[in-house]
């Protein structure tokens, strides 16, 4: 009698279904999947939307760290012997997101090679973006860092098609992500629309033309006294 091979592990089926120590759950527009200091005890997983990850410190300071979206992990801190959470996860958008327990996320990790592999792109991803960013903040003006912001969130350059209208979000946020001013968001803003590098359509319509401010110096608007450059 024949015996019946295994089917092949499907990771995105896996990630997709509610099961032994998964479970779904649908957040609306700026609530809170974790909360800097909760117990780090699960991994999420994002099936649909985007995420803002931002940090608090002791004199009250609120930082927005990174923005995560679609097939992101987040919350991995706990694999490594983080006890409490690091940093506070909400939503940016409606987000449907998957909660993994430790020992649910470590026995797939343990015993299905793809997940595995698939996990692990994800932390090399990750790893390679922190890169960039410092990259980002130490050697590019305001304007790039503010381009490239705006590429990322729209997901130019990943797998898949971009997202050319992009949530709607403050400027306000968008200057912690760059480490600027929100006066200054908003002169390059203005700039990218003029320039049609960028729309304003209820959300944010960014074109591909937007490239261009990374790759190739573009001439200056004048405004007044304003200038491209700013104390860092």
């Amino acid at each position: 009698m024949a015996i019946k091979a295994k089917p092949p592990f499907d990771a995105k089926a896996f990630l997709a279904k509610v099961g032994e120590g998964r479970s779904i759950g649908k957040y609306h527009k700026d609530q809170v999947v974790f909360t800097q200091g909760d117990p780090a005890d699960s991994v999420f997983y994002i099936q649909k939307g985007k995420v803002k990850v931002t940090v608090i410190s002791e004199q009250g300071k609120e930082a927005v760290v990174a923005m995560l979206g679609t097939s992101d992990f987040v919350g991995e801190g706990c694999l490594a012997g983080q006890t409490r959470r690091i940093a506070t996860v909400a939503a940016l958008a409606e987000c449907v997101i998957v909660r993994l327990e430790k020992a649910a996320i470590i026995r797939v990790l343990h015993d299905e090679p793809a997940f595995s592999e698939l996990f692990i792109a994800h932390l090399l991803t990750r790893t390679i973006r922190v890169e960039e960013d410092l990259i980002d903040q130490l050697f590019n003006s305001s304007e790039k860092r503010l381009a490239r912001l705006l590429l990322l969130l729209a997901n130019f350059g990943k797998e898949g098609k971009p997202e050319p209208v992009i949530a709607k979000i403050s400027q306000e946020t968008l200057a912690e992500m760059i480490g600027t001013t929100r006066s200054r968001v908003s002169f390059f803003m203005n700039k990218f629309r003029k320039l049609g590098f960028i729309e304003y359509n209820g959300g944010i319509e960014v074109h591909s033309s937007l490239l261009n401010v990374i790759l190739h110096d573009q001439p200056q608007i004048k405004s007044g006294p304003d200038t491209d450059q700013e104390p860092r």
